[in-house]
């Protein structure tokens, strides 16, 4: 029987941020538009951007698949380099922050993988594994060092003693992500990026890796930016929820706000896409259906990004970009018809 998901996160107060993003800007060159010297057309990931995340607050993000919420995660980390607009980590800059000063930074910043599979090296044993980030900075001299720290960590984790000698192929699709969380705390970070952690998991086990996940919050005081597209997930652990659309944010609110009052339409349809356990009232529920096209990133519309599928759109919306405006307290939307 499927472990069950815990009880949605009372809100963080926090006095400053720990992460604030502003105006964040990517786009990435694909070529010229003309065979003599033509200008270079650009993809539009992300436009625009802004978000904080308080000391030990997990923000969701979410989005439709392409929407920019990898590209986002990656930029914040300062793994992929913004076209423009600032990105701050414990109130200090650090958007042009590079060599040795990045690499001290990513201590303390640290990415869970989508992919279990793929994000383990499948020649290496489990202590090598997790050993690897410390040896790396300098905090253990090899593997066997680090035995007595990766042993802790795994035990953290919810995974056997005898994990440590074992490689990657013997573990189940959970395991293999604990060992991935595992490896991500091995420098004992303040804030991870959780890029879509249980979207390729078994539904069984889902529930018992988001758990673990908040249960390591609590202990650790550690910030998350979640990133997910299932909504049932993202309302669990998230004390506030982002919502993303082509590149641009259109809603932020805290968790029970965005499920009880959605405010931007294109948040509306995700939740009536969202099934209740409840045939009789899934039966009865209103269901939106967007229709239209998705804006192309690489030469996107004037004015608000979702007006190819709006059911609200009016003239103000060909022409002008709406503004994340306090609707209500602490729930930000862009919209001009809201």
């Amino acid at each position: 029987m499927a472990e069950p998901l815990a009880t949605e996160p009372k809100s963080v107060h926090t006095t400053a941020p720990h992460v604030e993003v502003r105006g964040l800007s990517i786009r990435f060159p694909v070529g010229r538009s003309g065979f003599w010297g033509g200008t270079t057309r650009y993809v539009h990931a992300v436009d625009e951007v802004s978000f904080s995340i308080g000391r030990g607050e997990t923000l969701g993000l979410v989005g439709e698949s392409g929407s920019g919420k990898t590209t986002i995660g990656r930029a914040v980390l300062r793994r992929i380099e913004p076209s423009a607009g600032t990105i701050s980590f414990r109130g200090d800059d650090i958007t042009t922050t590079k060599g040795k000063q990045l690499r001290e930074l990513r201590r303390h910043m640290q990415l869970v993988f989508q992919d279990p599979y793929a994000s383990l090296n499948p020649r290496k044993t489990v202590l090598e594994l997790v050993a690897e980030p410390l040896i790396v900075h300098g905090l253990a001299l090899n593997p066997k060092d680090a035995r007595e720290q990766v042993a802790d960590l795994l035990h953290r984790c919810g995974l056997p003693a005898d994990t440590v000698d074992r490689y990657p192929h013997a573990f189940s699709g959970g395991q293999r992500q604990r060992i991935g969380i595992a490896r991500a705390l091995a420098l004992r970070p303040e804030f991870i990026v959780a890029d879509e952690p249980v979207s390729a998991l078994d539904v069984s086990v889902r529930a018992q890796v988001v758990n673990l996940l908040q249960d390591l919050q609590q202990e650790l005081a550690l910030t998350y930016l979640f990133i997910a597209h299932d909504l049932s997930v993202v309302r669990h652990i998230s004390h506030r929820i982002a919502i993303l659309y082509a590149g641009r944010m259109v809603e932020i609110a805290p968790t029970h706000a965005v499920y009880d009052n959605p405010m931007h339409p294109y948040t509306e349809a995700l939740l009536s896409s969202v099934p209740i356990p409840d045939p009789p009232l899934q039966r009865e529920r209103r269901r939106i259906v967007l229709t239209g096209e998705i804006p192309n990133p690489v030469d996107p519309p004037p004015g608000c990004r979702f007006q190819t599928r709006c059911p609200l759109v009016h003239d103000r919306c060909h022409g002008e970009t709406p503004k994340l405006e306090e609707k209500q307290p602490d729930h930000l939307v862009a919209c001009f018809a809201r």
